[in-house]
């Protein structure tokens, strides 16, 4: 929705076990791009995003008649907005970037400037002048947990929220699922592509300038490996390319979550491929978000919000899909072991390293092939 400060960019390694991240840096990575008006229209144009916050709001309003709200990541305030006008007392719209600007304009606009308070600054910066009823935060990245802005949820909520307080959306959780593509192909002859062009250009320069660049290739290919083979795509599966049973790999209860629990994600389960003689050609990633309130003061009407594979109602999430090089043929019945880490990139700790491990069997109990783990980059 906007964006907000993280944690790690402002708190100390001995506070959360990551590495302290400088805010300069941080900025010019992450935050800069949701300063722009080009970048918040694409997500205000998510049907399926707008549909689950706007009903989740409204059919929901006993959570904010009269209630303080703070809005993490305002963005342009549309969020704080609907809290306004569903009869919230006070809202304070907590925006890190110039974005703020924007949606002061907005909310003046639309005569709500007497209810809500933007504030330009980094949440674990921001000094509230009252602790709220409700937290409210578009927060999700892509796979939920890339750019890791929860983290200022978690420190909003930590440091803000009510002890009876609500956390708006509630719950959140990470599936994968086994699936098939022709991206595969399309990325490998990327690949080999490139190191043609690799090939031609040592030989042109060897020839041309008398200089042997050789000793280069084997970093050249890891590089390109890594771009074009090991990097996860954005893509928007369709159903039918799921080809076994998904599971959740991560449920997170926002009124309890930790940093530290959410730094990395492990996961093992079982996938049984639901399709005949198909090609297995990777993973497909996505999450969804539920509104339920707490358990002391649940919704009225619990709403969710899914990035899953569909027909008519893709998201800018869309899927994270991760590919196998080559793909592997498997049939109706064959039963996947499969191992899920991830964990941020050391490099930059919005971005996230993931690493599967599989173990095929066919429906005897005999080893389709041997266990193979593959290493993927959230980028």
């Amino acid at each position: 929705m906007g964006s907000s400060s993280n944690g790690l960019g402002d708190r100390s390694a001995a506070t959360n076990g990551a590495l302290q991240v400088d805010k300069g840096v941080d900025f010019a990575q992450y935050f800069c791009t949701y300063a722009f008006l080009y970048h918040q229209k694409e997500m205000l144009c998510d049907r399926v995003r707008m549909d689950a916050y706007f009903n989740a709001i409204f059919k929901n309003k006993h959570h904010f008649e009269g209630k303080t709200v703070l809005d993490v990541g305002t963005g342009s305030g549309i969020l704080a907005i609907w809290s306004a006008q569903a009869g919230a007392r006070k809202v304070y719209a907590v925006e890190a970037t110039r974005m703020s600007e924007h949606a002061r304009a907005l909310i003046k606009a639309n005569n709500l400037q007497h209810i809500i308070d933007v504030i330009e600054g980094s949440m674990e910066d921001v000094v509230l002048p009252e602790k709220v009823d409700v937290i409210i935060s578009e927060w999700m990245g892509y796979f939920l947990l890339r750019e890791s802005m929860f983290d200022s949820v978690i420190y909003a909520r930590d440091h803000w929220l009510k002890p009876c307080g609500v956390m708006y959306p509630s719950h959140a959780r990470m599936w994968v699922a086994p699936i098939r593509s022709k991206l595969g192909d399309q990325k490998m002859n990327d690949y080999e592509g490139a190191m043609d062009d690799w090939y031609n250009f040592v030989a042109d320069t060897k020839t041309d300038y008398g200089v042997d660049m050789s000793v280069l290739t084997k970093p050249f290919s890891e590089e390109q490996r890594k771009y074009y083979l090991q990097t996860s795509l954005w893509n928007n599966l369709h159903p039918q390319q799921i080809i076994g049973t998904a599971a959740v790999i991560k449920d997170i209860d926002c009124l309890t979550a930790t940093v530290e629990e959410i730094l990395e994600v492990k996961s093992s389960f079982l996938s049984t491929i639901n399709s005949e003689n198909t090609r297995f050609c990777g993973y497909g990633g996505w999450f969804d978000v539920h509104f339920r309130g707490r358990n002391e003061d649940p919704a009225q009407l619990e709403i969710e919000l899914t990035t899953a594979p569909s027909v008519s109602n893709g998201t800018h999430w869309g899927q994270q899909v991760f590919l196998l090089h080559p793909p592997i043929w498997v049939s109706e019945g064959d039963e996947l072991k499969v191992s899920f880490f991830m964990k941020r990139s050391n490099e930059n700790h919005r971005l996230m390293e993931v690493e599967f491990g599989c173990e095929i069997n066919q429906p005897s109990g005999k080893l389709h092939q041997q266990p193979f783990t593959n290493k993927f980059y959230i980028e």
